[in-house]
């Protein structure tokens, strides 16, 4: 379905009951930020915190993913927008399931139609593997800049991996340093 603006999208995407995480969700976590920024993260899905607060990325690897925007002058409710593969919390943080993907990809196409970025950075492996390329190797590939359909996208290293591996943190700034040299490049205001 064509949605006309954001807050048609949302209400809807609020109603969604597509798939069987509809049922054990606190909230549903649309999405933060500013929907005509020029660059979009996505992560996988909502873990225990965003279930809680309805938003992405709150919790500690939220306050990680906070630092490293702030270090490159971009910020979560200002410049860009965050919103996640899938909108509600799987059971025990556990990956997304296919299934539960393919229930909720198209609101996530729905965001992107309406927001038109410039830029998409997928926040990890799950995001990657549907967003870029299904044989991503996110250990490799991590930080390399492909285009599809006008968007110069990337993938970066989860900030979730990272506190759980804090030896990768370096690898992964230099992905945000990245981004924040094609958004120079691209000439996009923040």
């Amino acid at each position: 379905m064509l949605y006309q603006n954001w807050d048609e999208l949302e209400s809807a995407c609020r109603g969604c009951q597509n798939c069987a995480l509809a049922a054990t969700r606190t909230n549903l976590v649309f999405g933060i930020g500013n929907p005509n920024a020029g660059i979009l993260l996505i992560g996988e899905g909502p873990g225990e915190q965003e279930d809680l607060q309805g938003e992405p990325f709150v919790g500690r690897s939220g306050q990680l993913l906070d630092k490293m925007l702030d270090a490159i002058d971009l910020n979560r409710h200002k410049n860009i927008y965050i919103a996640n593969m899938v909108k509600c919390r799987p059971p025990k943080n556990r990956d997304p399931l296919p299934e539960e993907q393919e229930a909720c990809i198209g609101w996530l196409r729905a965001q992107t139609a309406l927001m038109h970025p410039k830029i998409i950075v997928c926040l990890g492996r799950i995001a990657a593997m549907r967003i870029l390329d299904p044989k991503i190797k996110i250990t490799r590939q991590h930080g390399q800049w492909v285009q599809k359909g006008g968007i110069w996208m990337m993938a970066t290293l989860h900030p979730a991996a990272l506190l759980r591996d804090p030896r990768k943190k370096p690898e992964a700034f230099e992905d945000f340093l990245g981004l924040q040299e094609k958004i120079r490049e691209l000439n996009i205001d923040i």
